[in-house]
């Protein structure tokens, strides 16, 4: 075989190697070039229509990148937990967000994203639009590094990076309002903190009522109806106060209220649905498990339509701003979405989920910790719960931080009672050494340790203890085991990830969208 015609099979088979990369990098690149031409045909003509032509790419750019890294949040749980397939909860997502977007998300957004900065001290409306279009564009290049390293981060705290350093950038820092920029960096901690906390403790929950019961399904009867009556609340209220606040405005009052009725409603329900199911299913986890799928995938519909019409003003925000600068010739502090620029971002986000998102979604669902559906499910409650009450409380959160710091707070859960059970197990051996030789004595009680519930596991470890001095482990060996059950069940290596990528996302995207509108300034402005 002749030197040219390696190198050419060699090229033949690099592109049948990344034949799905092109095929995604092609399809992306396609669905920008349409926005332009759509953005062309409606814009006018003139300077002013090639600047709309440029945001309206951008916009498209920044709903792109929403839909790969943001959205696998609401569906990454319930994929890792094997509640529904990867494709299967991409559909869901795709179709949730994008219904979410049109149907609710066209409520009046302010262009200057939370009050970041004061457009008051802008000089002028061509200023103003470069600065939105520079700190639309930071934002957007900072998500597509995030999920090119697999990392999920805000893309309220990129916007509001983006926003904050082209402001500073034109204006000076007196244009910043860094008191709410305060509250922002704030909820880096917040917001996983609630999240985990609230997600491991329903965990806890279930496990003290059901899975560390003798009787499993005997238990999940009861109690599993309760728990999802809890989730038709927290979803209920959640999608009235923060999803469907366009169609129809409801004070925290009305939506709980409605939100108990739709709980009582669907207790009612499962309690049938599970006494009907209960005794065709195993009697151990899997089998409880497999009451908590339906809500999983309702869950993760949810979570979507949620998302769609909160989040697509992070891509379609500045870009209403900039339409309507570039149309009026007069800078807003608001500016309603037009029903194009929703299309927009809708698209983008469905569109980038289905391109993109699966390797944050494989990040979130099952390489931060195993999740099994009772996992999940506790995720899903504790990202409606904590957007409640912290809306209530005034604080600022983040769903992505929410929903990774969950999965965290309940891989962190399993390590604490993992770790917990395997020194009670080395007490158990370590009272029976001396007595008992053979083994069979402390392999017997260990039998029935296994087999009992919660209450009377104590009961037996109180009654061994007061039996005699139990030996203890020492110091060494308590922190190789700890160690061990660390490394097995949460990924340090990707927590630390993921929290820097938190921590530098603002500043990052902020630096990114000085040097851009720097660049704009130096190369087209006066």
């Amino acid at each position: 075989m002749s030197g040219n015609a390696w190198n050419v099979r060699k090229v033949e088979e690099g592109l049948l190697v990344n034949r799905g990369e092109l095929f995604r990098l092609g399809t992306a690149i396609l669905f920008i070039v349409l926005i332009m031409l759509f953005a062309m045909v409606r814009g006018p003509d003139g300077p002013s229509g090639t600047l709309l032509v440029m945001a309206a790419m951008i916009g498209g750019y920044m709903a792109l990148n929403i839909g790969a890294n943001d959205v696998a949040n609401n569906v990454g749980p319930a994929v890792g937990s094997r509640a529904i397939t990867l494709t299967g909860a991409i559909l869901i997502a795709a179709v949730f967000e994008a219904s979410g977007a049109l149907v609710a998300g066209g409520d009046v957004v302010g262009t200057i994203k939370s009050g970041i900065i004061d457009p008051a001290m802008i000089g002028d409306t061509e200023t103003f639009i470069w600065l939105m279009m520079a700190g639309l564009l930071a934002a957007a290049l900072w998500l597509n590094f995030a999920t090119a390293i697999g990392a999920p981060v805000s893309t309220t705290h990129s916007i509001v990076g983006g926003v904050l350093g082209a402001g500073v950038a034109a204006g000076g820092w007196g244009i910043a309002d860094w008191g709410v920029v305060g509250k922002i960096a704030a909820s880096w901690v917040i917001s996983p903190v609630l999240g985990g906390v609230i997600a491991a403790s329903f965990l806890y929950l279930i496990k003290r009522t059901i899975t560390y019961q003798s009787d499993l399904l005997a238990a999940a009867q009861r109690m599993a109806p309760i728990l999802i009556g809890v989730m038709a609340w927290a979803f209920s209220t959640y999608l009235m106060l923060k999803g469907l606040k366009k169609v129809f405005p409801v004070g925290f009052l009305t939506a709980s209220v409605v939100g108990l009725i739709a709980a009582a409603i669907v207790w009612a329900l499962m309690r049938k649905y599970v006494a009907r199911v209960a005794p065709d299913l195993p009697n151990d986890k899997e089998g409880v498990n497999t009451l908590f799928t339906a809500p999983l995938i309702c869950a993760a519909a949810l979570l979507s339509f949620a998302h769609g019409a909160n989040d697509v003003a992070n891509a379609v925000g500045p870009l209403a701003g900039i339409s309507d600068a570039v149309l009026q010739g007069d800078i807003a502090g608001k500016a309603p979405i037009p029903l194009w620029v929703m299309l927009v971002g809708a698209a983008g986000i469905a569109l980038g989920l289905s391109l993109y998102g699966p390797k944050l979604i494989r990040t979130v669902g099952s390489e931060i910790t195993e999740l099994d559906k009772a996992r999940a499910f506790c995720v899903a409650l504790a990202a409606a719960i904590t957007v409640i009450l912290a809306s209530q409380l005034g604080l600022p959160v983040s769903s992505t931080h929410i929903a990774v710091g969950g999965v965290f707070g309940v891989g962190f859960l399993r390590e604490y009672l993992k770790v917990s059970y395997s020194r009670m197990i080395a007490e158990i051996r370590d009272h029976h050494r001396d007595a008992d030789s053979d083994g069979e004595t402390v392999d017997a009680f260990l039998e029935r340790f296994e087999a009992a519930s919660v209450q009377d596991k104590g009961d037996m470890l109180r009654k061994l203890k007061s039996g005699g001095t139990a030996g203890a482990l020492d110091r060494s060996e308590r922190k190789g085991l700890q160690k061990i059950q660390r490394i097995e069940l949460v990924k340090r290596t990707l927590l630390l990830r993921i929290a820097a990528a938190w921590l530098i996302t603002v500043p990052a995207a902020a630096m990114l969208s000085a040097m851009i509108f720097f660049m704009i300034r130096g190369a087209l402005l006066p």
